[in-house]
């Protein structure tokens, strides 16, 4: 009884401290669970970086291409309504030549590899990919992200500790994964939307996004795991949605 009494606190102070971490984004105006406030998001982001960077060959030799990244970043924000987030925005080339990626750390710090930046056709199309990582720092997708797991590891824990079963655990695991990438991949299509916002803001056509996802159909080839079992929905997938968007802004 000890143990299922111990087992039920943990479950209600995790539920109690997810639901109670609601806060409006003041950019979207969406309504969100966050586990971080900016600030600890900034200093995550900051302390996190030098390390992601090293895992992909670090910061890149070719000045002209950082140049450019930064260049683009820089207008992206000052000239768009992400210039009224509280976030520090940097933007970095990374050295590794073959991986086809791009990625934000919370709180504002965006990196593009070298694999990606030789695929690109056009300013704009650098535009989109950079601007599809501001979305998801504006987003607070990350903060978002730790909330959730958060939550599913407090609720396993409390189911382990109440019945002892560790194989219900892992199943429990299991199934509170899939349901982080599902949300994972719904930030996906709104950082496509955000992306989209600030192009267009910032003066470049927002249609190179499309570009963008033909172009990583593309370099994915048949390589690619099920969507279903990937945080990043399938190109094609998100072209209709991006055109959907496109759509909206043309009214």
């Amino acid at each position: 009884m000890a143990r299922w009494l111990i087992a039920l606190v943990i479950a209600l102070v995790s539920l109690i401290t997810y639901f109670g971490s609601t806060s409006t984004n003041p950019l979207t105006g969406e309504k969100q669970r966050v586990a971080l406030k900016p600030e600890e998001e900034i200093a995550l982001g900051l302390k996190s970086a030098p390390e992601m960077a090293a895992q992909m060959g670090g910061i890149s030799a070719n000045a002209e291409a950082r140049a450019l990244v930064q260049r683009v970043g820089a207008k992206l924000v000052r000239e768009s309504f992400a210039a009224g987030s509280p976030y520090r925005f940097s933007f970095q080339v990374l050295a590794d030549p073959r991986t086809v990626n791009a990625f934000a750390l919370p709180g504002g710090p965006v990196f593009v590899t070298e694999g990606l930046l030789r695929r690109l056709r056009s300013e704009a199309e650098l535009a989109a990919v950079l601007g599809h990582e501001i979305g998801h720092v504006i987003g607070r997708h990350s903060s978002e992200q730790l909330a959730k797991q958060q939550l599913t590891q407090g609720l396993i824990g409390a189911a382990v500790l109440g019945t002892g079963d560790y194989t219900a655990a892992q199943i429990g695991q299991l199934v509170g994964g899939l349901i982080n990438m599902r949300y994972g991949r719904d930030d996906e299509i709104e950082s496509d939307a955000l992306g989209i916002r600030i192009m267009a803001e910032a003066g470049y056509d927002p249609r190179a996004m499309l570009a963008v996802m033909e172009m990583l159909a593309k370099a994915s080839g048949g390589s690619r795991q099920p969507e279903f079992f990937s945080t990043h929905p399938a190109p094609e997938n998100r072209q209709a949605r991006i055109r959907e968007e496109l759509a909206k802004r043309a009214k």
